[in-house]
């Protein structure tokens, strides 16, 4: 093929309108996520993003807003043990799965419903 896909650039959630302190106080709060600047063209839509490593996370206004329930996206983690304790020490409910071979994981919800996967590889 003339063409090739090379990584993911980002990853887009979506959030109902006004909700950017919320996703602060979870993405980078809890999770850790760095906040980055969004270009000022986009900053008038609302919205937040985040980095970590060379990928970004981006949260963006959708109204109506229908949380992604079953899609989702899945990060890998360092320490997830760890992380578990971390979630539970701020009150993060989340729920194990062992459905993965070699993979330890959890799934959790962020403040608007959207489904999250963390895993790490064993």
């Amino acid at each position: 093929m003339p063409f090739a896909f090379r990584k993911i650039d980002h990853i887009q959630l979506a959030a109902p309108k006004g909700f950017e302190e919320a996703a602060r106080e979870f993405f980078s709060g809890i999770l850790g996520l760095t906040e980055v600047d969004k270009p000022e063209e986009l900053k008038k839509r609302g919205g937040v993003w985040f980095e970590f490593g060379t990928f970004q996370l981006h949260i963006g206004v959708e109204e109506p807003f229908s949380p992604a329930k079953k899609a989702h996206p899945a990060f890998v983690v360092e320490n997830i043990e760890e992380l578990k304790l971390h979630l539970k020490g701020k009150n993060v409910v989340f729920k194990e799965d062992d459905n993965l071979p070699g993979a330890n994981r959890i799934f959790l919800e962020d403040p608007f419903g959207n489904r999250l996967e963390l895993l790490e590889w064993m």
